[in-house]
């Protein structure tokens, strides 16, 4: 009598464990769209146009913002109620993927804002460091392990982070600052789920 109930229990949990692992976005239902969560934020991503991911965040105690990015790495458009910004490449980035460890690569950029005409130009340089995997609640990824760094014509540092970034789900998962040094943190999503219609 014992084994039936056995049998049954068993079967019932590898089903609750298939039903969990069936939440997991892959590369194939990442195109239909998903959300990634952590404490303060929800970021909706949606695939558009032109290689380009679009990415509503909703935060907290902010104002909503969109982003576009492309290959959802690289910035290319923000609007907010703050304002609006956009990244135009002077390059092909195109060129840049798909990246593979060990790619090192700089594309200058001209920063649009509607408040004031640029400046100067600004230069981001990737270097793909390595692979790594990233959790995200139950579900795990493998990552990119991306340098990026943005330069202004002087050369002067204006950002610099490490991307935990994912070619399947097309998204940075998390960022790592000050990497290699005492100060070494790392900001990332806790959860992801398909995004619902």
């Amino acid at each position: 009598m014992k084994n039936p109930t056995t049998g049954m229990a068993l079967a019932m949990l590898a089903f609750a464990g298939t039903a969990q692992a069936a939440t997991c976005v892959d590369a194939k239902s990442a195109k239909a769209g998903f959300v990634l969560e952590k404490a303060g934020i929800r970021s909706e991503f949606r695939p558009a146009p032109g290689g380009m991911v679009a990415v509503t965040n909703k935060y907290q105690s902010d104002s909503p913002q969109t982003q576009y990015l492309y290959a959802g790495l690289i910035e290319v458009f923000r609007d907010s109620d703050t304002g609006r910004l956009s990244m135009i490449p002077l390059g092909d980035i195109k060129k840049l993927f798909p990246l593979k460890a060990g790619a090192k690569s700089k594309t200058e950029f001209a920063r649009l804002s509607s408040k004031k005409p640029p400046k100067s130009t600004e230069t981001l340089a990737l270097t793909v460091k390595g692979k790594d995997t990233y959790k995200l609640g139950d579900c795990k990824y493998n990552v990119l392990v991306v340098g990026e760094t943005i330069t202004g014509d002087s050369g002067a540092v204006i950002d610099s982070f490490t991307a935990l970034y994912s070619p399947d789900l097309q998204a940075v998962l998390a960022r790592r600052y000050d990497e290699g040094t005492s100060a070494q943190s790392e900001v990332g999503f806790e959860t992801i789920k398909p995004l619902a219609e």
